[in-house]
């Protein structure tokens, strides 16, 4: 006879009372950072394609249309791979996404979440948006807000972030197929 005990048992019993809990918060940060180096390809091949296309000549002409340029090819990018299930970084860190239900995402759902998933960084931007801050403090006040949002999800039943929350989407462990 085996006796259960411990956070390890105590982890598997959650998981098995709601199979939408979320995985870990520090298993979805360490996706969250690996997304961000796949997309540094995904930004530099767009800018290229961008540059040729525009024929830009210096870094700054045409700012504001790489930039909303930018913001579309990561709409894109993230709504056509949440609504197939994850992204390679989710796959990678089987995750998977879901709406409340653990249904696949439409892409109404999909745009909702890429919408609100700026809140993670759009803020402490916009505070200092306007001040010819250093990148150093920049960066600080950046780490210190993804830690506060990301530690918000504690006190949500299922552990799930505020923009999945407001998205009425799910992060899952992959093994959860509905």
């Amino acid at each position: 006879m085996t006796q259960d005990s411990g956070p390890v048992a105590a982890r598997s019993d959650a998981s098995a009372l709601d199979p939408l809990t979320a995985p870990g918060v520090w298993r979805r940060m360490a996706c969250w950072l690996y997304e961000g180096v796949l997309l540094f390809g995904v930004l530099v091949a767009a800018g290229l394609v961008f540059s040729i296309t525009t024929q830009m000549r210096h870094a700054l002409s045409n700012r504001p249309l790489f930039i909303a340029f930018l913001f579309v090819v990561l709409g894109v990018y993230f709504m056509w791979c949440w609504v197939h299930g994850e992204t390679l970084a989710m796959r990678t860190w089987r995750i998977r996404i879901v709406d409340r239900y653990g249904r696949r995402l439409t892409y109404g759902r999909a745009f909702l979440r890429y919408v609100y998933s700026w809140i993670w960084l759009l803020p402490p931007l916009a505070a200092f948006g306007g001040h010819q801050l250093a990148m150093g403090p920049l960066m600080v006040f950046v780490v210190a807000w993804v830690a506060f949002w990301a530690l918000l999800s504690r006190m949500h039943p299922q552990r799930q972030f505020l923009h999945d929350v407001l998205a009425g989407t799910r992060l899952v462990p992959r093994e959860v197929q509905r």
